[in-house]
C-alpha cells in the first residue's frame, strides 16, 4: 500500500546499545561445524561483533535509559510528547503494553498515546508511517518512535544460523511536523502472512505454550541445535522473500517519489547480513558506499533497530549540520516490507549511548 504525507521530519534519532559485545570467534566451540567452514561463513556474511544484552535487561530497560539520558540533556521535554510509539517483537510482558509501562516511568500526561506494535524487522517504517498518521491530527505535534529488540535470549547459542547475527538494540527517533523539510512524503509497506513462518519461535504463547518438552534440545537437518522455545530462521526463504521482493519495493517508492538512485545520497537499510546486502546493491546498481552493510559486523542484527543504528553509526557528524535525502527501507519477518525516502539533516541530536 502507498501512504502520502507531508510536512513531516525527523528532528533527532539515538540509539542504544549494550556495553556488553561478543566476538564471533570466541563461539566457534559452539557450532558443529568445522573452524575453517565457520571462518569462511564470516567472511562472507559479514559477521565479526554484536550486541548483546546482560541477562535480565528488558526492551524497557534500553528504551527508558535512552528517554531519559534524553531529558537530562535536555533534548527531550516530557511535556511537548503526544505520543509514545513501542515497536518490537519482545515486550517485557504480555500484558500490560510496555509503551504503557514507559508512560508511568516517565510520569507523562495522560493525553499521551502510547501505542504498542509488534513488528520487527521493518519495524522502522512501520513505526514511521504510524508516526506520520499520528501527526496528522491537529493537536499531536511530537511523536516519540521506539524501536527495540532483546531478542538474543531466545537464540540457541548453538545456531549457526541465528546465533552470531543477533544483537540487541534500541533507538529513539523524534518525529515533528510543519518545518518544510518534506513537503511530501511517498511511504509504501507490503505484507506477505503466507511466508510469516520463515522466521518464527514456535513455543511461548496461546498456540504452544511453553512447557517442559518446548526446552528439548533438537539438531535440525544443517546440524544446528535449538529448542522450539528458540528463533528458527529458514535462511533459503528468508533470501528468496528478500531478492525477490525489496528491489521492485525500492524501484516504486522511486517511481512514486520521483526520484532516481542517483538523486539519493544514502540507501538506509535493514542490516540482516552483508551478504545479503550487497546483493541488493548489486541487484539495484546501488554503490556499495551510497548503502552501507557495516554494522550488522558491529554491533548484529538488532532487527528494526538496525535502520537507525547504520544511520547514527555512518552519519551522525553528517547530519548535524546538513542535510540528506535517504531512503529507508526494511524487511524481514512478517513477513513484511516497506520503505520511505525522507529529507533528514541539521538534526537536534543524532548520537549512539552504551549502556
Amino acid at each position: 500500500m502507498i501512504f502520502e504525507y507531508a510536512d513531516k521530519y525527523i528532528s533527532g534519532v539515538l540509539t542504544i546499545l549494550p556495553k556488553n559485545s561478543v566476538n564471533f570467534k570466541d563461539e566457534l566451540a559452539n557450532y558443529a561445524f568445522s573452524e575453517k567452514q565457520s571462518l569462511k561463513l564470516a567472511s562472507i556474511m559479514g559477521l565479526d561483533k554484536r550486541r548483546v544484552a546482560i541477562p535480565g535487561t528488558c526492551s524497557s530497560d534500553l528504551c527508558l535509559a535512552g528517554l531519559l539520558y534524553l531529558i537530562d540533556k535536555k533534548l527531550l521535554d516530557r511535556d511537548e510528547i503526544d505520543a509514545l510509539l513501542f515497536v518490537s517483537q519482545t515486550p517485557d510482558y504480555q500484558m500490560p503494553p510496555t509503551s504503557n509501562l514507559l508512560h508511568g516511568k516517565l510520569g507523562l500526561s495522560s493525553n499521551v498515546v502510547c501505542l504498542d506494535i509488534n513488528q520487527g524487522c521493518a519495524g522502522f517504517i512501520v513505526g514511521l508511517i504510524q508516526a506520520f498518521q499520528l501527526l496528522d491530527q491537529k493537536k499531536v505535534n511530537q511523536v516519540v518512535l521506539l524501536n527495540v529488540d532483546v531478542l538474543s535470549p531466545k537464540v540457541s547459542p548453538d545456531d549457526r544460523n541465528s546465533a552470531p547475527l543477533i544483537g540487541d538494540a534500541a533507538s529513539i527517533t523524534i518525529i515533528k511536523k510543519n518545518n518544510g523539510l518534506n513537503a511530501a512524503i511517498i511511504a509504501s509497506l507490503k505484507m506477505d502472512g503466507k511466508g510469516a513462518m520463515a522466521l518464527n519461535i514456535p513455543a511461548g504463547l496461546a498456540r504452544m505454550p511453553y512447557s517442559p518438552e518446548t526446552e528439548v534440545m533438537y539438531r535440525d537437518d544443517s546440524g544446528n541445535s535449538r529448542s522450539l522455545n528458540h528463533l528458527v530462521m529458514h535462511g533459503d526463504q528468508v533470501f528468496n522473500f528478500v531478492m525477490n521482493s525489496v528491489p521492485p519495493l525500492v524501484r516504486e517508492i522511486l517511481e512514486e517519489s520521483g526520484e532516481t538512485i542517483d538523486s539519493i545520497d544514502k540507501f538506509i537499510f535493514h542490516q540482516p547480513n552483508k551478504f545479503m546486502l550487497e546483493k541488493l546493491a548489486d541487484e539495484l546498481s546501488i554503490e556499495y558506499a551510497k548503502l552501507p552493510s557495516n554494522t550488522v559486523g558491529l554491533y548484529g542484527n538488532s532487527s528494526g533497530a538496525t535502520i537507525p543504528v547504520t544511520l547514527v553509526h555512518n552519519f551522525s557528524k553528517q547530519l548535524l549540520s546538513e542535510t540528506m535525502k535517504i531512503c529507508f527501507c526494511g524487511f524481514g519477518v512478517g513477513l513484511a516490507w516497506g520503505a520511505t525516502i525522507l529529507n533528514v539533516g541539521k538534526l537536534d541530536f543524532c548520537e549512539m549511548l552504551e549502556v
